[in-house]
């Protein structure tokens, strides 16, 4: 080959090997286009469920999957309302996990919700994007309560695991509200329905590891006081995550503040012992319990509908 054509060549050869570059370049680049103008992603809603969108942040749109009783007439009824939020660590989870939680009370007369919020897997958040997110939800129910149905002076927050710590969250905390909201409107539920819940945060309870030196801030235990809502706690003896001493000790703290603190030990139970579809019926026994619990506080009317084999 001559001089010329293998100059030939090597431009040919420059060209081509230029083109691939800024073809790969250009195709990069509207990925990264793509990805920043993605909306990140979030819970599936249930899909028996109605759906409201009670809070955007992180660009995500949160959503409430509500459950009504079949013959609730909101501009009639003032019905008591329920918000549950799932567990997962703070990191993950789904609103699926309470969905018959809902359904069952819906049945028995109660707005029921669950709640999508903002987990590190999704959203790249923190434990206290959570408690906002929370406080955020209760705070809606409030303040669409008439279109709703809803009686905003009983509506309860209840979770488990995670989801638990971020409804005794929203029922021990101060401060860490959304600033753009109505913060008129109080985001304090006015009961609380606790399953194996992470409520002490502190040295000896759990997510020091990722809450670290802030924890006294969002830490259930750490910020019970005067006026903190009637409870009911479901917790397994054989739990590895919360020791039943801290149930206890959560008890013993709401009760000196002049707080009812209902407590169910389950021998033998280890964490998420609660869910539907785990063995022994332990699903029943304490939503058979959380009936009774509300029935207490006047929300309920007659005897539970769940029947225990």
């Amino acid at each position: 080959m001559n001089e010329e054509a293998k100059f030939s060549a090597l431009k040919t050869t420059y060209f081509l090997s230029t083109y691939r570059c800024r073809l790969i370049s250009f195709f990069l680049t509207l990925l990264l286009i793509f990805i920043a103008g993605a909306e990140p992603k979030v819970a599936q809603p249930i899909q028996d469920a109605k759906h409201f969108s009670y809070k955007k942040a992180s660009g995500s749109n949160l959503v409430l999957n509500a459950f009504f009783p079949f013959d609730h007439d909101p501009s009639k009824d003032k019905r008591p309302a329920v918000v549950f939020f799932f567990g997962g660590g703070w990191k993950g989870g789904n609103p699926t996990q309470f969905a018959s939680h809902c359904r069952y009370l819906a049945s028995r007369g109660i707005v029921a919700m669950s709640a999508d919020y903002r987990v590190n897997s999704r959203q790249g958040t923190s434990p206290f994007e959570c408690v906002m997110d929370g406080k955020s939800a209760v705070r809606w129910i409030r303040q669409n309560s008439v279109e709703l149905g809803v009686d905003p002076s009983r509506i309860a927050a209840g979770g488990g695991s995670a989801g638990g710590h971020v409804a005794a969250a929203t029922g021990t905390i101060t401060g860490h509200e959304e600033a753009d909201e109505n913060l008129f409107i109080s985001s304090k539920p006015n009961a609380m329905i606790l399953f194996n819940p992470v409520y002490d945060n502190g040295p000896d309870g759990y997510g020091q590891n990722i809450i670290g030196e802030r924890f006294k801030e969002i830490s259930p235990i750490h910020n019970i006081r005067k006026g903190t809502p009637p409870t009911i706690v479901f917790l397994g003896s054989e739990d590895k995550l919360i020791p039943v001493s801290t149930a206890f000790k959560f008890k013993a703290h709401m009760e000196r503040v002049g707080s009812r603190s209902d407590l169910h030990i389950y021998e033998g139970q280890p964490h998420g012992f609660f869910n539907r579809g785990k063995n022994g019926n332990y699903y029943k026994k304490t939503v058979l319990e959380m009936d009774k619990f509300l029935v207490s506080l006047g929300w309920l009317d007659g005897k539970p509908s769940i029947k225990i084999p």
